[in-house]
């Protein structure tokens, strides 16, 4: 589809007249049907708020010239999975789980292989297979290349190991002590649990990314603790195989 026609059909689908969207986005009426006729094409900030209030990225727009990936694990991106600035605009240069809420979530690029081959591994793929793929083709993505240009392993390293004390200090029984918080998909780990008053609850956002890990439990075989926090809060829980039973240990707000 041409840009016109993307205006014209997310402006319709969203109930806006010309009229409307003209004053949603500070131009005039005959600038959006100029738009619509295929007579002018938005200029890059007035594609920044369309982007925005249509919640679609500025390549959509364009009628998806670009083919994206993201410049951190290689992912190929869609609206869907594009990551987003603190201020709600997207930024297409990196997925939702490798760049969220204006912080790069890996500077260690062996984990981030770990995480990719936990999800990429099929009856066709092998994960010595995926292993050597990503270890050949991360080092040639922008994120790797400019690593140490976009922060490398300060402020956000300092972060994680602020939260690993915050956590071994809690001195939650029968839990070893953290030492690594990897970045984790909320839907992988936002489990139900059963509240005191009978009723059932989760606490994450399955579309965010948040630090966590995995810990055997020291005296109860088979069962795990789960780590996951952010800036915001600190949550622990046990679970046994493929998160069956969950029961929620503690959450905290920082």
């Amino acid at each position: 589809m041409d840009t016109k026609d993307i205006i014209l059909e997310l402006r319709t689908k969203s109930g806006l007249s010309q009229e409307e969207l003209a004053e949603k986005l500070y131009v005039t009426r005959q600038a959006v049907s100029r738009w619509e006729n295929g007579d002018t094409v938005p200029n890059t900030e007035t594609l920044k708020l369309l982007s925005k209030l249509f919640d679609v990225s500025i390549n959509t727009l364009l009628g998806s010239p670009r083919n994206l990936i993201c410049q951190c694990c290689g992912m190929p991106l869609e609206d869907v999975n594009i990551s987003k600035e603190t201020d709600g605009f997207f930024n297409e240069e990196y997925c939702k789980w490798c760049y969220a809420d204006g912080e790069y979530m890996y500077h260690d690029m062996d984990d981030l292989i770990d995480v990719c081959v936990k999800h990429m591994t099929n009856d066709t793929l092998s994960e010595e297979d995926i292993r050597s793929y990503l270890k050949e083709t991360l080092p040639k993505l922008d994120y790797w290349k400019r690593y140490k240009e976009l922060g490398g392993d300060g402020a956000f390293e300092k972060f994680k190991d602020l939260l690993i004390e915050e956590i071994n200090a809690l001195n939650i029984e029968g839990m070893p002590k953290l030492t690594k918080l990897n970045a984790l998909v909320g839907g992988y780990v936002n489990l139900e649990y059963r509240l005191p008053n009978g009723q059932h609850a989760k606490f994450l956002d399955d579309g965010a990314t948040y630090l966590g890990n995995q810990l055997e439990c020291e005296f109860l075989p088979g069962k795990c603790f789960g780590i996951v926090c952010n800036m915001d809060f600190i949550l622990i829980c046990t679970y046994e195989e493929n998160g069956e039973n969950p029961e929620l240990v503690m959450y905290k707000k920082r």
